[in-house]
């Protein structure tokens, strides 16, 4: 990796980490906003259908004791009506898609976000005649694809009143089995294509690399057990949801793509510049 000594800029890994941190939280609000405008009104709809659906069940031959239970918590002045009885805080609709979605969001936006920008300053200079801000935005597209695209066509998200809580564990499971997958073999594919590229070419050694990813994360996810436990969903609210849901992973990664490159160029520029005014000063 290219360094410039002294009082300016350094293309080091450190300084990649730290504009990644700042565009992934830039990235994390950006989802933020799309999540709650486009999704949140879905996840409503989602839990209104699943409360519905609880109402209409018929009656526990036990609810007249959940009732005295209920009056008598009613009637302690030191009971607390958002804690259960495991004493687990339940947390309010409102704090779900307002705090709890950014806290979300600016974590995974600012993780993602330094990730990817150490993954670019690990690349640099090494993907053939790409310059900084070519390969950074590479990077950022690979990491969508493998991230978050491919894991999402074989298990896309699925809103509330969808899915039996007996499986979550072994869906989540699958999930990061092929987000792990995909992720690994995204790794190796760049440094085959890199190994291939002196031989046959840079787009013929882009092409062979991107058809083993595609053939190796394809048989994974034909392997992998396929999840379909919608029920009587409405298909159109589901349509919504999923189509929201990644509207908001694209915001995202195309947030920390855009604004990573911009600043890895600029920084690209700046160290380049004071490199070669050193270089001027030395000849003199």
């Amino acid at each position: 990796m290219s360094t410039v000594a002294g009082d300016g800029p350094v293309l080091s890994p450190a300084a990649f980490l730290v504009r990644g941190i700042a565009v992934g939280l830039a990235a994390g609000l950006i989802a933020f906003v799309v999540a709650f405008a486009f999704g949140e009104p879905y996840v409503d709809d989602a839990i209104a259908l699943e409360e519905a659906a609880a109402s209409q069940t018929p009656a526990d031959p036990t609810e007249h004791d959940h009732a005295d239970a209920a009056a008598d918590a009613a009637a302690d002045p030191a009971a607390d009506p958002a804690v259960d009885e495991a004493g687990v805080v339940e947390v309010s609709r409102e704090n779900q898609k307002s705090w709890g979605l950014l806290t979300g969001t600016l974590a995974i936006g600012t993780a993602l976000g330094g990730l990817t920008a150490l993954a670019a300053a690990a690349v640099l200079g090494r993907l053939g005649g790409l310059s900084a801000r070519g390969s950074t935005a590479l990077v950022a597209l690979i990491g969508f694809v493998a991230v978050a695209l491919v894991p999402f066509m074989k298990y896309p998200a699925t809103p509330p009143a969808v899915g039996s809580g007996d499986t979550i564990g072994g869906r989540t499971a699958s999930y990061f089995a092929l987000l792990l997958v995909s992720v690994l073999v995204a790794i190796a594919v760049v440094v085959l294509a890199h190994r291939l590229r002196p031989r046959y070419g840079g787009w013929t050694a882009a092409l062979l690399s991107g058809g083993a990813y595609l053939a190796i994360v394809t048989v994974t996810a034909l392997l992998l057990p396929t999840v379909d436990e919608l029920g009587d969903f409405p298909a159109d609210t589901l349509w919504h949801f999923r189509r929201s849901s990644l509207v908001t992973l694209a915001a995202l990664w195309a947030s920390i793509g855009v604004g990573l490159t911009v600043l890895v160029g600029r920084l690209h520029d700046r160290a380049a510049a004071d490199l070669a005014h050193r270089e001027l000063a030395a000849s003199l």
